[in-house]
């Protein structure tokens, strides 16, 4: 694989870019944390708190910043006994996030690891087989990287001039 071809110049400029907007959204650490946590199936506050060792009052933060997003839903439970607590559920549009932090854990396996065995592996229940990040076309055939060519919207183009 070569290098790629110096550019000076982002294609698409930042206030257009969707993955500038997804960064922006939950680009800091302890926001993605939580939702690392929260894809893990953590709901409660202070199951967030515990398990990252986050401070109580970061933690309210950003819980309200992902909620106010659409990203959380802020969802009121009782245990028997118990006074009303909330919960943190992940929406449609959190739940979505699971297969781009599964490619980040992909890349972390490869060039974090130390040479040490993943932590966790994705298998098919049907077929047992470990699962790979890839990229597919519209008829689910995996495309090398070699192949991908990156397209810019005629839109983006007009809104820069």
């Amino acid at each position: 694989m070569t290098d790629a071809p110096l550019v000076r110049r982002s294609p698409v400029p930042a206030s257009l870019c969707n993955l500038a907007k997804s960064f922006e959204l939950i680009g800091d650490r302890w926001t993605l944390l939580i939702l690392r946590s929260a894809l893990y199936g953590l709901r409660r506050f202070d199951d967030f708190q515990l398990d990252l060792d986050i401070p109580r009052s970061v933690l309210s933060n950003r819980l309200a910043g992902l909620v106010e997003s659409g990203v959380m839903e802020r969802r009121e439970y009782r245990e028997d006994g118990q006074r009303a607590r909330i919960e943190y559920p992940l929406t449609e549009m959190g739940r979505s996030l699971g297969l781009p932090f599964i490619a980040m854990t992909a890349w972390g396996d490869r060039w974090l690891s130390e040479g040490a065995p993943p932590p966790l592996a994705l298998k098919s229940k049907s077929s047992g087989q470990t699962l790979k990040v890839a990229l597919v076309d519209e008829r689910g055939k995996a495309v090398k990287a070699s192949d991908v060519e990156t397209v810019i919207a005629a839109r983006t183009l007009i809104e820069e001039k």
